[in-house]
């Protein structure tokens, strides 16, 4: 006996057999406290406190509901204002931070972020965060743990990480745990390299120029280092750095790297070689211990490098702001 099989039928079988088996899925779960409230590295032992420090803390207290609203906006107005990249063009995405409301950093920070942003092709790509300049409350967005995070999140939304690069300038405090955000005695926290690598290879931002001014800031080497990244500290793991006084309008780090080699239209590595000499130069003068800058520059950076630098102004331009030598006799604490 012969059955007819209706045609929908045969060609519903056929659509579900061309599916995988669908996964059950698992109810949701929420999250769990595994562990008591973190001390934020004090009240506990010494192996608690550094595991807590690997973790990048970040401690907000009153602060004024306004100020909260309003910091908001910035930030939305900020990354808003980014720009998506072009296919086939290698873009750059300049951050500039400053993680410390002392307004030597809200300065290095600001013109930082414009020696890149002309340097590289940054217009309209280009993110700073930083705190006051000394003249005036900041209207950029603050230079914070959170808002750095967020700025790279939303930057690797609209780059393509096969073709285009991040160039990240940092200046603050440094301790040897890491960079130190301190923002009056509303914000505290630690950069670590642990959680610093973790937010960039997390993302996938692999391209990447990152150029970090704080004491000590040689300890995020073995944690960034890679390939795709040229990688550039003020000091070693071990050693501080200078010029950090308040009134400053630079860092010595800043004031080298970017104030004097950076406005020259030279490679890469002949601006690290010049920024070197200066900071050895000045330290001398100075009489202080080397802060012995670290520089790691991977061997795959060439494929984004070289197209980047090929546009690079063709002419210098002149530093502005006091130099960092008016400081000699003021160290970074």
């Amino acid at each position: 006996m012969r059955f007819f099989v209706p045609r929908a039928l045969i060609d519903l079988a056929a659509v579900l057999l061309a599916f995988p088996a669908i996964a059950q899925v698992a109810p949701y779960k929420a999250p769990e406290h595994t562990g008591g409230f973190p001390g934020m590295a004090t009240g506990e032992t010494q192996a608690q406190a550094e595991a807590s420090l690997k973790l990048g803390p970040e401690l907000e207290r009153n602060r004024d509901p306004r100020w909260l609203l309003a910091e908001q906006r910035r930030m939305n107005k900020a990354l808003g204002a980014l720009q998506p990249q072009r296919k086939g063009v290698v873009d750059v995405y300049v951050v500039s931070v400053g993680l410390d409301s002392d307004p030597v950093f809200g300065r290095e920070a600001r013109e930082a972020g414009k020696v890149l942003s002309t340097r590289y092709g940054g217009a309209g790509r280009t993110i700073v965060l930083a705190g006051t300049n000394g003249s005036a409350a900041s209207d950029l967005p603050n230079g914070s743990i959170t808002n750095l995070t967020l700025a790279l999140a939303r930057i690797r939304e609209l780059m393509d990480p096969n073709e285009d690069v991040l160039v990240l300038y940092s200046t603050s405090h440094g301790a040897p745990v890491g960079i130190v955000y301190h923002d009056a005695d509303d914000g505290f926290g630690i950069l670590s390299p642990t959680r610093f690598a973790g937010i960039l290879d997390g993302l996938g931002i692999k391209n990447r120029m990152l150029i970090i001014s704080a004491c000590y800031s040689g300890v995020f080497v073995p944690a960034l280092a890679s390939p795709t990244t040229a990688l550039f500290t003020a000091a070693s793991d071990s050693r501080p750095s200078f010029g950090c006084a308040a009134d400053n309008d630079w860092t010595f780090f800043g004031d080298a790297m970017i104030n004097h080699a950076f406005r020259k239209p030279q490679t890469l590595k002949a601006a690290s070689d010049e920024a070197r000499g200066l900071i050895t130069q000045w330290e001398s003068q100075g009489g202080v211990n080397a802060s012995n800058p670290q520089v790691s520059i991977g061997a795959s950076t060439g494929t984004w490098l070289a197209p980047i630098e090929a546009r690079m102004p063709k002419t210098a331009t002149q530093p502005v702001g006091r130099p960092a030598t008016d400081a000699l006799s003021q160290v970074r604490h």
